[in-house]
Formats: structure tokens, C-alpha cells, sequence
């Protein structure tokens, strides 16, 4: 477990203020003139050290992404964008850092943009996230009148700008790319890459784009070395993480741990265990709902960092731990999750905008028990169609949840739906069939 001298997020609960004050006694924006002093590329190299992955979902090396944007500031501007869209079911953790850290963030802001050769940067919050935009607005404006951010800010020499820009609740617009055509004004769908936004990105420029978290834990990583960052966790899954426990659980909380904590420990320890004990455990999705689950057997003995997820055929994603008990039905909440993802397709793929409408009226079906045993099969070929024939990961965080269900529950579908024959059951008509067809 991670012990309170190593934790970042020293205010997550909101019991020590969120002033500017109140931050600097908590560490914050102390020597952040030397630490830019130091000159880009230390910076890069200390994060590189680091081992610093980005926190939004993907996992990228965040050194490596920096590092893409042109070392020379020509003709064309460099733009920040913090992805604060965070539309992600079962994730709210960039939510209490806006909320109770925002200092963290804005001095993460002016490091990073130092870095990158940025003068300007965008904070793309989500709709929904009104309040918390105001609080960060307000964090913002103490920040500027302490002359810690605007012209030469915290005596850096360094010119630097923040702008919050509220989106409309499209979860697509968490993407990268669909994020920065809705930054500029058009219809939120993401680009084709190449070419990547670090070297055409927000009207065209060199743009980087990471997570609040992300950034957040930056300024932290670089007083107190990245090599005790390095230290925590285990190699290329190192330094804490916010892990956000909904679901089945008596107590469902955010909380900072060490990379590399087992799942088992986080639900018991943190969140109070399973609702009915963790023999009542059903499932767990580790990462938010674009994961595939995991089974309870599963759950006994895994670590939630990248790669032991990976290992698993799962992902660690946002860290978004949803908790499901005997007492739920697993196939209706899938279920549940693909209507997410209908909803929320921007369309502009076709085995995307067709396929995850198929997905969601099937396991529909599936949960009614009225779905054949060749259906069963034919769930798992449309995932295969949808997932990598997208421009966006979106395709896979659709298909993803969905496999998972047919990898470890296929045999509670198969049991609880029935097997004659389609034709012979007017009840399963399949989409393209014209009921009066079989009544003749």
C-alpha cells in the first residue's frame, strides 16, 4: 500500500483547502522558476526516468509524446490541451483533481507548455462538469493575480495562457483528435492519423494532448526526482495512481495507490469489499467500461498496473474498477454498456455506427433468453468487424466489453437462452426477416 509521504494528491478528499495558499503549504508551485531553469530537455529526460505513462486511458509514454513536437518554435504556434472530457462510465477521478488539486494541474500547465515551446493552453472540460469548471476558473484567476501564470510567469520569463473550453457531453470528444475538432468550433469526429496532432494538430499546429492526471503529477515528479517516482510500482508501470471503486461495494470511493496494488486489496482495503461478501463476487471491470471484465477467479490474484492487465486480455484504462455482484445480471448490464456506446458513436465509421447498434439489440435478446445458440457465435464475429476497422479507438471500447462477456460467460448465455431452431420460433425473428413470411 502506498504510504502518506509518497502520495501526490495530498488534498483528494477536500480537508485542506484548495486556495492558492493552502496549495503552496501543501508543496505546491515551490521552485517551479528553478525547475524550468533547468531547460527542456532535463525535463523530458527526468519524466523519460520516470516512466511516466499517461493516465487518461492508453497508457503512453509521456516523455516519448513530448518529444514529438518540433524542438524550435517557427512559424506556426504550439498549443497544451488538457483532455478534461472525462465521459469514460465508472470514471471520475479528473474530476476530484479540478475540484480539490487544481493548482497541481495549472503548474503541471506552465511545466508542460515550457516544455513544449506552448505559450497557450486549452482545458477541454466536460459539459457536465459546470462546478468544477468554475472552481478551476477561480484556481486560474489566483493564479494570475499571484503572477504565478500570465506574462513572465513565476519568473520563468516564460509567457503563458489558459483557457477553459466546455464541451456539450459528446463522449467521442474524449478522443484526441475529436476533441480538437471540437475545440475548433466543428463537429466532434476524429481525424485520421497520420499525421499525429504533435506535429498538425489544435488550426493546424503542433499540439500536444494529455490527461489531467497526467499533468497533474508532473510538477511533483520533477521536485521530488523521477527516480522516486521510478521507485513506486513496478518498471514501465511506475508511480501512483487515482483508482476510481463504484459497483457492488459498501464503500465506493477515489483513491490514490501505488501502481501495481492487487485488485483484491484495493476493493477490500479501500472500498469496504463486495456487497455480500467477496464470495458474492461476480465480475470486476478494472479500467472503466470500455474494458473487458474479469471473472471472480481472476480478481483473486491480479495486479492493477498496464501490463498485468494486458497479460490478462484487459486493460487498465482509466482505472475506472466497477464492482459486479452474483446479485446483478451480467448479460443486462453488458447489455447496458453497448447501449452506452450506440448512443454515443459519432457515425463516421461504418462497422462502428452499424455495428454497436447490432451489438446492443442482440445482447438485448440475449438477456430475454431469447436468442439462438448460432447468435451467440454471430455476437463475437460483429465484435471482430468492429474492432480495428475504425479511425478511433472508439471502435474497440465498444467491442472490447463485449468480448469479454463471451470470454468468461458464454456458458450462462448459452444456458439461459434457447437452442431449437430459429425458423421455428416466431419469437426469434432475425432482423432482416419479415415476420409475415413465416406465418405462411
Amino acid at each position: 500500500m502506498l504510504k502518506d509521504k509518497d502520495r501526490i494528491f495530498k488534498n483528494l478528499y477536500n480537508d485542506k483547502g484548495i486556495d492558492v495558499e493552502s496549495s503552496q503549504n501543501r508543496g505546491d508551485w515551490l521552485n517551479t522558476k528553478e525547475i524550468c531553469g533547468k531547460g527542456r530537455e532535463w525535463i523530458i529526460n527526468e519524466i523519460k526516468i520516470s516512466e511516466l505513462r499517461g493516465r487518461g486511458g492508453a497508457g503512453f509514454p509521456t516523455s516519448l509524446k513530448w518529444s514529438f513536437t518540433p524542438k524550435e518554435l517557427g512559424s506556426r504556434p504550439h498549443y497544451l490541451v488538457i483532455n478534461a472530457d472525462e465521459s469514460e462510465p465508472g470514471t471520475c477521478k479528473d474530476r476530484d483533481i479540478l475540484r480539490f488539486e487544481p493548482q497541481k494541474l495549472i503548474e503541471g500547465c506552465l511545466i508542460t507548455s515550457y516544455t513544449v515551446n506552448a505559450h497557450v493552453c486549452y482545458i477541454y472540460i466536460r459539459g457536465e462538469y459546470f462546478n468544477e469548471g468554475q472552481k478551476l476558473q477561480k484556481a486560474i484567476n489566483e493564479a494570475y493575480e499571484k503572477n504565478l501564470i500570465g506574462k513572465n510567469a513565476s519568473g520563468t520569463g516564460w509567457d503563458f495562457y489558459i483557457y477553459i473550453h466546455y464541451g456539450a457531453g459528446a463522449y467521442i470528444c474524449g478522443e484526441e483528435t475529436a476533441l480538437l475538432e471540437s475545440l475548433e468550433g466543428k463537429k466532434g469526429q476524429p481525424r485520421l492519423k497520420p499525421p499525429f496532432p504533435a506535429l498538425i494538430g489544435l488550426y493546424g499546429c503542433p499540439t500536444i494532448i494529455n490527461n489531467v492526471e497526467t499533468i497533474a503529477v508532473v510538477p511533483t515528479i520533477l521536485r521530488r526526482g523521477s527516480k522516486w517516482f521510478a521507485s513506486l510500482g513496478k518498471p514501465k508501470n511506475t508511480g501512483t495512481k487515482i483508482f476510481c471503486i463504484s459497483g457492488n461495494v459498501n464503500n465506493p470511493c477515489n483513491v490514490e495507490e501505488e501502481m501495481g496494488i492487487p485488485l483484491k486489496e484495493l476493493i477490500e482495503v479501500h472500498a469496504g469489499g463486495v456487497i455480500g461478501g467477496w464470495e458474492n463476487l461476480k465480475a470486476v471491470i478494472p479500467g472503466g467500461s470500455s474494458m473487458p471484465l474479469l471473472p471472480k477467479k481472476t480478481c483473486e490474484t491480479i495486479k492493477m498496473d498496464f501490463d498485468s492487465l494486458i497479460e490478462e486480455k484487459s486493460g487498465l484504462g482509466t482505472a475506472g474498477v466497477v464492482v459486479i455482484n452474483k446479485d446483478q445480471d451480467i448479460i443486462k448490464c453488458m447489455a447496458r454498456i453497448a447501449r452506452f456506446y450506440k448512443h454515443e458513436s459519432c457515425g463516421q465509421c461504418t462497422p462502428c455506427r452499424e455495428g454497436v447498434g447490432w451489438m446492443w439489440r442482440m445482447l438485448e435478446r440475449m438477456a430475454k433468453g431469447e436468442a439462438s445458440r448460432d447468435e451467440v457465435d454471430m455476437l463475437m464475429d460483429v465484435t471482430k468487424q468492429i474492432e480495428g476497422h475504425t479511425i478511433c479507438a472508439f471502435g474497440e471500447g465498444a467491442a472490447w466489453p463485449v468480448q469479454g462477456l463471451l470470454r468468461h460467460f458464454k456458458k450462462e448465455i448459452q444456458k439461459r437462452n434457447d437452442f431449437s431452431p430459429l425458423i421455428n420460433q416466431k419469437k426469434n425473428v432475425p432482423y432482416l426477416v419479415d415476420q409475415h413470411l413465416l406465418d405462411k
